[in-house]
């Protein structure tokens, strides 16, 4: 009986001494990864992180570039009223040289693409207040013009019409 009782206290000494040995070696671990860390150089420094998610958000910055800001006649009210107009694309940093480009090379097909969206539109869209089916009208003849970037984004994220005043030519 009374090896009966040593074998049940050396038993919960082993059972108490199992927790301190796993935390030990655990410590121990610890020490040897952040000693190697260091050892090798450790990894990019804050500058040197800050540097390159700079130079990725240059790339990736939107830029507002003016696309049309000129007077569109529409007749579909009976009466012929001028549409005074100021569209924006937005597109990305690395986007701007090519779609400044195109828009050079395409100015009046551009041009005469928009005057007829404004031609064609029913009165009901010209004066809804976030003027949504004109913007979508734009929107799509737009990226059939600037198409897509060499990642297949399309180069145009945004259409922005922020000016769109109509007033009777007639009066």
């Amino acid at each position: 009986m009374a090896e009966e009782g040593s074998n049940n206290q050396s038993g919960e000494k082993k059972g108490k001494k199992l927790p301190v040995v796993i935390a030990g070696i655990m410590l121990l671990e610890a020490v040897v990864v952040i000693g190697a860390v260091k050892l090798l150089g450790g990894g990019p420094s804050a500058a040197q992180a800050e540097l390159f998610g700079e130079e990725m958000a240059g790339e990736h910055a939107p830029v507002e570039v003016l696309l049309v800001n000129d007077t569109f006649q529409n007749m579909q009210t009976g009466r012929v009223w001028e549409w005074r107009v100021e569209i924006f694309l937005r597109v990305r940093q690395k986007n701007v040289a090519e779609v400044r480009r195109i828009q050079e090379r395409d100015q009046a097909t551009i041009k005469e693409g928009i005057a007829l969206i404004f031609r064609r539109a029913h009165d009901r869209h010209l004066r809804e207040p976030g003027l949504e089916t004109i913007q979508r009208q734009v929107t799509t003849y737009i990226n059939e013009i600037f198409g897509t970037d060499p990642d297949g984004i399309p180069r145009v994220e945004r259409v922005i019409i922020s000016e769109c005043k109509g007033f009777p030519a007639d009066a």
